[in-house]
């Protein structure tokens, strides 16, 4: 799984307070993995540095999941979590966590659900009963559903429908994978949500929210006696399920040459161009040589794309390459915001000449050096939190059918060479199969 944003800012934060050692002298992440008889997979790793305990809660269910004609499933499922159980009452599950001196959150993404809570040493018993009874005796009532129902519809109004260029990535998703349960982003249709009955609900709850489709670790100050202890008496009594039904996810379709399509939006206040070609899956080994290279043509100001469209042309106020893998698919999304006075033609040939460049000349020994060390620093950050280590081991196991990955893979980006990042540049963009994205401003 690569790099996690998350790890940005530990990295910045390290940086402030003294040295970052480099990764040849950290010690390999260590950890304890077991199974429990239902199927749930727990993933211990101590860390008495600071009396602090993370656990994170994997579950094995995203938006790619989903019933076509009930999309945004698992983000609602993402909010209503926070509900009620048979023993917890409705909006306490903040009171109770942030009372002990603890913070929640939780996130969806196509591939997965994730919940996790950071707490005070001697909270994680707490920690782990609330994860316990959400996992099975969550309440799927009118109450919780229809609460959720008006949350989920505001926060895609606010996110997508009311923001500037609110719907880019979502259509880009569309035409990008269209055909595959990746077409649609994670937070769904707001139709659908409304359409869902109570019992939909509960059979997605049923199918997905089950202890062998899920991953549990504990990161930090614990005693892993009293740990195996409390995730056995919790957790144990829950019987194995029938495994859920998974997509079937065959190779994507070519696309006819470039999908084009221009947007009038009264919310922007500036144009805007998006490119979004076809990537990497997370476990496709060229995925290492892609993140270099999208720090390479935007990581900071000194990078290629800012300083092309930004600083010498001025074309753009803000312009970035980044990538979104998937455990089944993936893209390279291509920013570039216009500068007053400026167009978009202007961006999207500036955006080309950047690429054609790379194809064409490749890196220089100084750009591939500054992007490892870049990674590193930040795969070091990533190693500082007790939250972003149980984060990388769940990802590690779910994705990479490995926990032990954690340890391998800043080798996997020291490998990388200059032959590679020009290769992968030209698997990426030496294509026309893209989606072109134009955003204008328009008067209400």
């Amino acid at each position: 799984m690569i790099r996690f944003s998350a790890w940005i800012a530990a990295a910045s934060a390290a940086f402030m307070i003294g040295t970052i050692p480099t990764v040849a002298q950290l010690k390999p992440l260590e950890f304890v993995e077991y199974d429990l008889p239902n199927g749930l997979h727990v993933i211990l790793h101590e860390d008495h540095s600071a009396p602090v305990v993370a656990t994170v809660l994997h579950y094995k269910v995203g938006s790619r999941d989903e019933d076509p004609r009930r999309t945004g499933f698992a983000h609602f499922f993402e909010h209503l979590m926070f509900e009620s159980t048979d023993k917890i009452e409705r909006a306490s599950i903040d009171k109770l966590i942030s009372g002990a001196g603890g913070q929640l959150n939780a996130f969806t993404s196509n591939d997965q659900t994730v919940y996790h809570f950071v707490v005070p040493s001697n909270q994680v018993r707490l920690a782990l009963w609330i994860e316990a009874q959400r996992m099975r005796k969550l309440n799927v009532n009118s109450i919780g559903v229809e609460t959720q129902r008006g949350v989920v519809k505001e926060e895609r109004k606010n996110r997508y429908d009311n923001a500037p260029y609110g719907g880019w990535i979502e259509k880009s998703q569309a035409l990008l994978f269209k055909g595959t349960p990746y077409e649609w982003a994670p937070i769904g249709s707001a139709q659908h949500i409304d359409s869902a009955t109570i019992n939909e609900f509960k059979a997605f709850y049923d199918e997905f929210y089950q202890p062998n489709n899920a991953v549990l670790v504990v990161s930090g100050d614990f005693d892993p006696t009293v740990i195996r202890e409390t995730i056995d008496a919790y957790f144990g009594g829950y019987a194995k399920a029938p495994e859920p039904r998974r997509p079937v996810i065959t190779g994507l379709k070519e696309l006819s040459g470039e999908v084009r399509e221009t947007i009038n939006d009264q919310k922007a206040q500036l144009p805007a161009v998006f490119v979004t070609y076809r990537g990497m899956t997370q476990l496709d080994p060229d995925v290492y040589a892609a993140d270099l290279l999208s720090t390479i043509l935007s990581n900071g100001e000194s990078s290629r794309m800012y300083k092309a469209l930004v600083d010498s042309a001025q074309s753009a106020v803000q312009a970035s390459v980044s990538l979104f893998p998937r455990e089944y698919v993936g893209a390279v999304l291509c920013i570039g915001i216009v500068a007053p006075g400026k167009t978009p033609e202007e961006v999207e040939k500036g955006m080309y000449a950047e690429l054609d460049r790379v194809m064409r000349d490749g890196v220089t020994d100084e750009e591939l050096t500054k992007a490892k060390n870049i990674t590193e620093a930040q795969s070091v950050g990533g190693r500082m939190g007790v939250y972003d280590k149980a984060l990388a081991l769940s990802n590690a196991y779910r994705f990479e059918k490995s926990t032990a990955a954690i340890n391998e893979e800043m080798a996997k980006y020291l490998k990388v060479t200059k032959a590679d990042i020009q290769r992968v540049a030209k698997r990426i963009f030496g294509s026309t199969q893209r989606v072109v994205l134009t955003y204008i401003p328009t008067k209400g």
